[in-house]
């Protein structure tokens, strides 16, 4: 979606309100297709003396394998988007990812938005932020509950084990 802001660009402390619906359920993430629903873009536009904002949340529903224990999930998540749009760079090689550059006063919100739902993916996908994973010795999903697994000795007391064991 183009936005126009001519509106906005020579009027101090004016603001411009969008909502949009992203469709990226081809976004391939990690072996995976995760943003199978809509990504719920809404937020606003401002002119804070002469610099435009764009700040706003992206909402969706990601569906994937989580990559510590390998279950499959549905997560909610809620991402914050603040950027500065500017019609000119003084220097491209300085610009941070959260700068973008408008085209005759215009705004293209899907990659904007799109670039900014990438930005603030995890880099794994998990069920949830604490996921214990799997023991690596049995496989159990630790997030079921612990295994039944001795944890290992450190080598350099085995000698002490040993000696606990001949009592």
């Amino acid at each position: 979606m183009l936005l126009r802001l001519s509106k906005i660009i020579e009027v101090p402390d004016s603001a411009l309100p969008f909502e949009i619906q992203l469709d990226l359920h081809e976004m391939q993430f990690g072996g995976c297709f995760p943003v199978q629903e809509p990504v719920a873009a809404k937020g606003e536009i401002k002119n804070t003396a002469g610099v435009l904002l764009l700040e706003g949340t992206l909402t969706t529903v990601l569906h994937g394998v989580c990559d510590r224990c390998a279950a499959e999930f549905e997560r909610e998540v809620s991402y914050p988007v603040h950027c500065v749009l500017t019609t000119e760079l003084e220097n491209e090689d300085e610009a941070d990812e959260w700068t973008f550059l408008l085209q005759d006063d215009t705004a293209d919100l899907d990659e904007i938005l799109t670039t900014a739902f990438v930005l603030n993916m995890d880099s794994k996908l998990l069920c949830k932020p604490d996921c214990k994973g799997l023991c690596f010795r049995c496989g159990k999903n630790l997030n079921e509950g612990d295994c039944d697994c001795r944890p290992e000795t450190d080598p350099r007391l085995a000698v002490l084990g040993q000696l606990l064991k001949d009592k």
